[in-house]
């Protein structure tokens, strides 16, 4: 894929399998998987510090594509890093409502969402039927961070069980982030 930034992976909670979206776009497109210390027990600020270790390795700015605790690390990070102009745009699919009493404790670090508006563009995808966030809740997230909401409809978290294969749909939502 022709892209005039370099594109940075954040996976979510566990890591993205071999057959998720972003580990095809790994292997197909040659982005790059920031990968975390700890991807069962996420750490906030460790995580963070590792997406300023790696957009600090590249020499120009890059788009994000984050999956679901991924999209929470973008949101978290921007308010506190001094790197932020380093990123030109955010893919943010199907961040999770991590505040929600049901999630697991790997996740406690993670409960108090950052809500302030992101200082680059942002595109979050989002599914009518996430079983980590209500579709409402989402929305509203999304809006917190002026990102431009995508409904995908029906389609679980957006992950290998979605069955989106490579995701064309979301290298177009890319490519359109690239073009802004």
């Amino acid at each position: 894929m022709d892209l005039l930034h370099r594109v940075l992976l954040l996976p979510g909670w566990q890591d993205s399998g071999p057959d998720h979206w972003q580990s095809r776009w790994e292997r197909q497109h040659g982005f790059v998987r920031v990968v975390q210390d700890d991807w069962m027990w996420p750490k906030r600020g460790d995580w963070m510090a590792r997406l300023d270790e790696a957009l600090l390795a590249e020499s120009q700015p890059v788009l994000l594509a984050a999956h679901s605790l991924g999209c929470q690390l973008v949101a978290a990070w921007a308010v506190h890093s001094a790197h932020t102009a380093r990123v030109a745009g955010a893919l943010l699919v199907a961040p999770p409502d991590t505040a929600r009493a049901d999630m697991p404790p790997q996740l406690a670090p993670w409960r108090d969402i950052a809500r302030g508006r992101l200082p680059f563009a942002a595109i979050a995808v989002i599914s009518s039927d996430d079983p980590y966030g209500a579709a409402e809740r989402t929305r509203a997230m999304a809006a917190d961070w002026g990102a431009r909401v995508v409904e995908a409809g029906p389609r679980g978290h957006l992950n290998a069980d979605s069955g989106l294969g490579d995701w064309p749909e979301g290298l177009a939502l890319l490519r359109r982030l690239a073009a802004a």
